[in-house]
């Protein structure tokens, strides 16, 4: 199915190194950013979206926050349609499970999905990049759970750089056989292309793994 792009942030995000953020705004058409601080609803959610509004201000862009922060949000009309209609959404925080209790099967969800589909951009950092997919890295002990599936069986570890071999390899153990794991560090991206094809921007290096065992970014479903 058509879509926009999509960058699969691994944190860090709105600060310098990010350099991906200019691309994404341009695919955008500029103008305004939709920010969802769903994942740090109970880490001060207003300081992410300051935050936001002060890197794209750098790079000549608005930001508005939708306070989807609990379940009740993500069924109100409203903020369901100013996701629908955005150009850029962006899913922020580090509680992964809370944003995937708020999101699933609710309107907010369905509308970014419309706005995805419809050729919107959608970036997720640390909680948003890994909810996005299915499995999800549980981040209570890194093995697998289950995420919102917008992307099939691909997962995501963010701040890759923080994890410690031993973390690593315990959850490329528990990887099923066909899993795409992706390792992404903060300030660095995983950007899919409308056309499918996928890069590793940003300031770090973007590892892959398929069923525990190392590969590349030719492993990515298109």
């Amino acid at each position: 199915m058509p879509s926009g792009p999509l960058a699969l942030v691994g944190g860090g995000e709105f600060t310098e190194g990010c350099t991906f953020d200019r691309a994404l705004l341009d695919a955008a058409g500029g103008g305004e950013v939709v920010v969802l601080p769903t994942g740090a609803a109970y880490e001060h959610p207003e300081r992410l979206v300051a935050r936001a509004e002060g890197w794209f201000a750098g790079l000549g862009a608005s930001v508005r926050g939708v306070d989807v922060l609990r379940r009740p949000d993500a069924l109100d009309p409203l903020a369901a349609e100013a996701v629908r209609a955005a150009r850029f959404v962006y899913l922020g925080g580090e509680s992964p499970m809370h944003l995937r209790s708020v999101l699933k099967d609710t309107p907010v969800w369905d509308a970014l999905l419309a706005a995805w589909h419809g050729g919107a951009v959608l970036a997720g950092s640390a909680a948003g990049a890994m909810v996005l997919c299915d499995p999800m890295v549980d981040p209570r002990g890194g093995a697998f759970t289950v995420g919102l599936g917008l992307l099939a069986n691909v997962g995501v570890i963010p701040e890759f750089d923080t994890w410690s071999p031993d973390a690593v390899d315990r959850t490329r153990k528990l990887c099923p056989p066909d899993l795409v794991l992706a390792g992404v560090p903060r300030t660095t991206a995983l950007v899919r292309a409308p056309d499918g094809s996928w890069t590793a921007q940003g300031a770090g290096e973007v590892t892959i793994f398929v069923g525990g065992a190392p590969s590349d970014l030719s492993a990515l479903p298109a």
